[in-house]
């Protein structure tokens, strides 16, 4: 028998727990703690975790930029609750959150082995967009000059 999943909005985040479950749904080998309340507190417009009955199995969070763009990050789910539509559910409540704060277009960026996650399952739509890597490996066109303010 399977265990009922809860969803609960904006709830409290324990930020080992939610690095743990990070940690272990992206197979990251790491046992560094980020400060997710701090984040999440100063720059969501909200979050959803899924519980199932005290333990943390899912996570997305949503950020914004105040009007009417958010945007969808870090859903991740517990490999050993993945395939349950849990994923799912986090990101369509969450959608329905940023929706009933005012927001028209919510947005996401997946790599390739999530297209079908992310467009089948939760009905996103392929757009035109462009990608900038301030790290550097991407420079700006040589010859175009900054635009100022004066």
């Amino acid at each position: 028998m399977q265990a009922d999943v809860v969803f609960r909005v904006r709830c409290d985040v324990d930020d080992e727990v939610l690095s743990d479950l990070h940690n272990r749904a992206f197979a990251v080998a790491t046992t560094s703690v980020r400060r997710w309340s701090r984040q999440l507190e100063r720059n969501s417009l909200t979050w959803v975790c899924a519980f199932v009955e005290d333990a943390v199995v899912g996570f997305v969070n949503i950020a914004w930029d105040g009007g009417g763009h958010a945007f969808v990050l870090d859903t991740t789910v517990h490999p050993d609750y993945q395939g349950r539509r849990i994923g799912r559910q986090l990101v369509h409540i969450a959608a329905a959150e940023a929706k009933r704060a005012g927001c028209q277009w919510l947005h996401v960026d997946y790599e390739p082995h999530l297209r079908s996650f992310y467009r089948d399952s939760c009905g996103f739509r392929p757009t035109t967009a462009g990608l900038l890597d301030l790290n550097g490996a991407t420079e700006p066109v040589a010859g175009r000059q900054a635009i100022s303010d004066g």
